[in-house]
């Protein structure tokens, strides 16, 4: 066992928590970019999973500003941005996240994606070759087990081992995504072929699972290290399949390392590595009772911010969300 990559000191690490909110549009649709940080160096961009929203990055996102600017999208259909006339398919996805780097005159991002997102960060990276650093969380599915009950029961068993803050945020997420665009975006998600995009891929690409991440299994993840020409494969201890957000800090060290790491492949292999990490349902240390109500606060001012369309309503709410959760204590290494 060994202990991902670190650089921050023992002593609480500066973070930016200042959010900014803004549109990308494509003709009558438009993805929402949450950002924070700015600057030369060069930019993260962040992709969720199916009917979630970017919040499930907020915690990961501010470590990562410690190296770039980061941008987490919310998708059409999802965190109340307005459903399509018609259903999209991970190509088109992936199209409006290529639209978001073009637009936003991003220089080779870092791309991260999770779960759903790694299907649509795959089929991006795979058609783009000059996108040279990817990370892919959860990366979803086994082709073997394309089928929805097998799934759902994965889910459930990853779901035991979260936080009851995801579950919250999960819950959430779905209300505001509607069962109708989940269930028709749902298929588009089971039957994309992540295989075949996954050896065109020339991105030096980090893979990443939680410990207890039914949803990504440890022998697909060592296919997926083997299906790609470039990569760095990591399982980290106590997490499941939010891993980001349960373990924010753990998965920032490894993003940044990647990404310092990814002009030189010499280290470049299939083996699973192994990083230590705390119990994903102890929330003992995250936020203090002041710091709760704060967050919640947060997260009412953004929900009146979604259901309004009020872009500067949802960057308050999470700016608030983001300062408060920054007040966490965090435990230093031993």
């Amino acid at each position: 066992m060994v202990r991902a990559p670190r650089d921050r000191r023992e002593k609480r690490r500066r973070v930016s928590t200042d959010v900014e909110v803004s549109r990308v549009y494509s003709d009558d649709m438009y993805v929402r970019v949450n950002s924070i940080g700015a600057g030369d160096s060069r930019p993260f961009i962040l992709v969720p999973g199916i009917g979630v929203s970017s919040t499930y990055f907020e915690k990961l996102a501010p470590h990562l500003n410690e190296f770039g600017p980061v941008h987490a999208v919310d998708l059409p259909g999802f965190a109340g941005v307005p459903h399509p006339d018609s259903t999209l398919s991970i190509r088109q996805y992936a199209d409006l996240v290529g639209l978001v780097i073009d637009e936003m005159g991003l220089d080779d991002p870092i791309i991260v994606g999770h779960s759903m997102g790694s299907q649509i960060v795959s089929d991006l990276a795979a058609r783009r070759p000059e996108l040279s650093t990817l990370v892919l969380i959860g990366p979803i599915i086994q082709p073997t087990q394309r089928r929805v009950f097998t799934q759902a029961v994965r889910f459930l068993k990853a779901s035991w081992h979260e936080p009851g803050t995801v579950k919250v945020l999960a819950v959430s997420a779905y209300l505001f995504c509607g069962f109708r665009w989940f269930a028709r975006v749902l298929p588009k998600m089971m039957t994309f072929p992540i295989e075949d995009a996954l050896p065109e891929i020339r991105a030096h690409t980090l893979v990443i699972r939680g410990e207890h991440d039914a949803v990504a299994p440890r022998e697909w993840v060592r296919t997926v290290g083997d299906l790609l020409p470039s990569s760095r494969l990591w399982e980290i201890t106590g997490a499941a399949h939010s891993v980001m957000y349960a373990h924010a800090e753990e998965v920032a060290d490894l993003c940044v390392a990647h990404a310092r790491q990814s002009a030189s492949t010499e280290d470049d292999d299939d083996t699973l590595r192994f990083a230590t990490g705390g119990d994903s349902t102890d929330e003992a240390r995250e936020v203090s009772i002041p710091g709760v109500a704060e967050a919640l606060r947060g997260r009412l001012v953004e929900t009146a911010g979604v259901l309004q369309g009020d872009d500067e309503k949802i960057a308050e709410g999470k700016t608030i969300s983001a300062r408060a959760m920054s007040e966490a204590p965090v435990t230093s290494e031993k």
